[in-house]
């Protein structure tokens, strides 16, 4: 089941929804006011990578800074 991500478009609050097939777009409201005015929005998602870090980061190169 994907999972979408709306907007309410009278009080701009997001939400995510699990939809199903036989759901209808027309059938939702916003979690926050109860609008039933929404439109899905296309929402960056996430990968199983590996994870990095910016700025650096603890090294395990011997040199430890100290001594």
């Amino acid at each position: 089941m994907p999972i979408y991500e709306y907007r309410c478009e009278k009080c701009g609050s997001k939400f995510e929804v699990f939809v199903r097939s036989s759901d209808s777009e027309e059938e939702l409201r916003c979690e926050h006011c109860g609008h039933t005015g929404v439109e899905r929005v296309f929402s960056a998602f996430a990968t199983g990578g590996e994870s990095s870090t910016v700025g650096g980061g603890a090294s395990s190169c011997g040199s430890s800074g100290f001594g």
